[in-house]
């Protein structure tokens, strides 16, 4: 009594008006916003579906974040077709998370094989066809007999069509079973092995089931872009309704069966005429329109009548729920009576589970004398519930023997018959109670049912497990054969590749190294005209430096006489800048115009001699401009200008042999030692740029060109005065 007294307790609640209970949910309801991310690798998944159970619908976008509708407690739900199915309890409204894990199944190809036998052909073929009879009837024997049709081919090779054929059967079955998990797997496991058209389209149908709404869309989007019969684009642009109008988006609903019905009006496919004005109706139903239902209500029952009496009635079910919606009781309670004149005549054996239940008579009487209640018809309302509660007692039907019972209670009161109200209100508690044992043993055989088709089901993939090893092993035994026939032709292919590659790859590092001398080369090119081109502006400085000493002096005609021959200079300087090498005689005679020059400026400090052996072919040696002069401008500037008596100045040019010649250019000046000790503080700080460039140039010279200038720097006398340039110019 206390459970009975708990379960009154919670039904006496439910009557509560709905409309406060969705004024209470508005009131406490908030948008809540998260992400959803891959749990290895931390990026977002999108299209993925997201919902609470009774209340908002919503999807991920490309970022895998979310907004919904929620409140404090609600059961969240996360979805998709790619990973496990997560449920989040919401705590606070703060941001959510929510981590997911892969759970895809890797589908192998199967090796197109064939049956060698006719009768195992027609033995799988009966079995699948023995499937499919007890379908709808005996879930348990219908997939017994999809494992046999299996096993029947388990000793051959089973082909693409068996394996395909088989789990679309298997996936047929538990959608029809309510179980669309599976459903899904075997589908998935049918189109894996051949793909058709017709079980991608029940993929669909099955995503739509297992609310994996966006999988839906995305699969059925992708069959319009491919060629379908005309019945098939019917069925999937159906499909893309059936989705929309789940996810509550009906304008894009009506959108899709609009285009199915025009397909299907086009080619005279006139179930699908029916079902879709009936469809069309239900959704401008659920939008709010009411006059746009009516009107594809008023053409879905007017086909109906004209298929068969199963369609009309249940089609005249579904109309009649819709005026009850929109409160014209009249229509409806018209439209039930025929129909409840109709199902005398039909067999019930024809209908599905739901379809019977939906039609039934003690459904029909119970609905009527609703209509009659909501219009205050109490009287009226009587004989419809007595009526009612007879046949759902003949026909075992405690919901509908609960609400009749129920309701005529609430009549008799209404009417101030307060005795018979007791009465049938004490007949509500018993069959309540009674229900409430029968619901109890329902969910037991539901629990077991559903661990009895999940243990079938295990057994299928156990069978299809082990049916793809033996594959893998005929085809692993038929590959070595194979292997051991090629293996000398594939080894000689391998030698000759190995040699081929060889070659390339040296014909590679040859060309490599090409490359790398002659881009070193160019390099070097470059170095040397940068070395040369800051030469240039060096020599100008120092001999501008002279002018300015002259005209400091008011020496204005010696200054116009040097100005002179160090325009003649610099003409030549310049004539030879853009050349990598010039002559050695027209070095020879810069130096010589260069070293005028300098005695000029200091004629009292010393004289010069330049000796030439005759040896020399001058027409064969060729040396860079101006290589030589800051040797004898650091011996000048260095050597000779800080001797106090007038020193001396030799440069000479000896033939070693026919391809070397000798330079010398030596000096009695101070030394190296004593011009580095008297060097000022600035002088001491700033580097000699014509010396250093002169270093840079020969090193690159001799990079280039084997050696082709060797110098060596000594001191001429053992006190370390005077010093003496010696440098090795070879022909070439």
């Amino acid at each position: 009594m206390k459970r009975l007294s708990i379960l009154l307790f919670v039904l006496t609640l439910a009557v509560q008006p709905l409309v406060s209970q969705v004024q209470k949910r508005s009131a406490n309801a908030f948008v809540l916003k998260g992400v959803v991310l891959e749990d290895e690798t931390n990026s977002p998944v999108a299209r993925v579906n997201v919902e609470i159970p009774g209340g908002s619908y919503t999807t991920t976008n490309g970022a895998g974040e979310f907004a919904i509708s929620a409140e404090i407690g609600d059961e969240l739900i996360v979805k998709s077709d790619t990973f496990e199915t997560v449920y989040y309890t919401i705590k606070d409204k703060q941001y959510v998370t929510i981590r997911v894990k892969d759970a895809s199944i890797v589908e192998e190809k199967l090796p197109v094989t064939s049956s060698s036998r006719n009768e195992t052909e027609n033995t799988f073929n009966k079995l699948i066809d023995s499937a499919r009879f007890y379908l709808k009837k005996d879930a348990k024997k219908s997939i017994e007999y999809v494992t046999r049709s299996l096993q029947s081919v388990q000793a051959k090779a089973t082909s693409r069509r068996h394996n395909s054929i088989a789990f679309e059967t298997l996936g047929d079955i538990n959608l029809f079973w309510n179980q669309p998990d599976l459903a899904v797997d075997n589908y998935k496991s049918s189109i894996a092995s051949q793909s058709r058209t017709d079980v991608r389209i029940k993929l669909g149908r099955a995503f739509i089931a297992n609310n994996n709404y966006q999988e839906s869309i995305s699969l059925f989007e992708k069959l319009l872009k491919e060629k379908l019969s005309n019945y098939q684009e019917v069925e999937v642009y159906e499909g893309l309704g059936d989705t929309y109008r789940a996810i509550n988006d009906q304008k894009k609903s009506v959108l899709n069966y609009q285009q199915a019905l025009n397909i299907a009006g086009k080619h005279s496919i006139t179930p699908k005429i029916t079902d879709l004005n009936s469809k069309i109706g239900e959704a401008y139903a659920k939008s709010g329109a009411p006059k746009e239902a009516e009107q594809y209500f008023d053409n879905s029952l007017n086909l109906a009548k004209q298929e068969n009496k199963k369609r009309a009635v249940v089609e005249k079910n579904k109309v009649a729920d819709f005026y009850n919606q929109n409160r014209d009781f009249d229509k409806e309670i018209q439209l039930r009576s025929g129909l409840l004149e109709e199902l005398k005549g039909l067999d019930e054996e024809s209908l599905e589970d739901d379809e019977a239940e939906a039609i039934s008579p003690q459904r029909q009487n119970y609905k009527i004398a609703n209509a009659y209640v909501a219009q205050d018809k109490y009287e009226d309302a009587i004989p419809f519930l007595k009526k009612s509660i007879e046949e759902a007692d003949k026909k075992e039907d405690l919901l509908v023997q609960k609400d009749a019972t129920r309701k005529l209670s609430e009549v008799y009161k209404g009417i101030g018959d307060f005795g018979k109200a007791a009465e049938n209100y004490e007949k509500y508690v018993e069959v309540v109670d009674e229900l409430y044992v029968k619901k109890e043993q329902e969910l037991s055989q539901a629990a077991r049912f559903s661990r009895e088709i999940a243990l079938k089901q295990n057994r299928i993939t156990s069978l299809e497990n082990e049916r793809v090893l033996n594959e893998s092993r005929y085809k692993l035994a038929f590959e070595n054969q194979e292997l051991i026939q090629k293996n000398n032709r594939i080894q000689k292919w391998i030698i000759g590749s190995l040699i081929l590659i060889a070659v390339l790859l040296l014909l590679t590092a040859y060309y490599q190294y090409k490359n790398v001398r002659q881009q070193k080369y160019a390099n070097n090119l470059l170095a040397l005209k940068s070395l040369r081109t800051q030469m240039n502006p060096h020599f100008i400085f120092n001999a501008l430096n002279s002018v300015n000493s002259f005209i400091a002096s008011n020496d204005e005609r010696t200054a116009n006489k040097y100005l002179s021959d160090f325009s003649q200079l610099m003409r030549s300087v310049l004539e030879n800048s853009e050349e990598d090498f010039i002559p050695l005689a027209n070095e020879i005679e810069l130096l010589k115009m260069y070293t005028k020059l300098e005695h000029f400026r200091f004629k009292d400090k010393f004289e010069y001699q330049f000796t030439v052996d005759e040896k020399i072919n001058m027409n064969e040696f060729v040396i860079p401009p101006m290589l030589l002069q800051p040797y004898v401008e650091n011996a000048v500037w260095h050597g000779l200008r800080y001797k106090e008596e007038k020193g001396k100045l030799d440069i000479k040019f000896e033939s070693v042999s026919e391809d070397t010649v000798r330079i010398i250019i030596e000096d009695n000046g101070i030394g190296r030692s004593k011009s580095k000790a008297i060097k000022t503080e600035n002088q001491k700080k700033q580097k000699s740029k014509g010396m250093g460039n002169i270093q840079k140039r020969i090193a690159i010279l001799n990079e280039m060109y084997d050696d082709k200038v060797e110098v060596m720097v000594e001191n001429v006398f053992e006190n370390e005065e005077g010093t003496r340039v010696i440098l090795k110019l070879k022909k070439d």
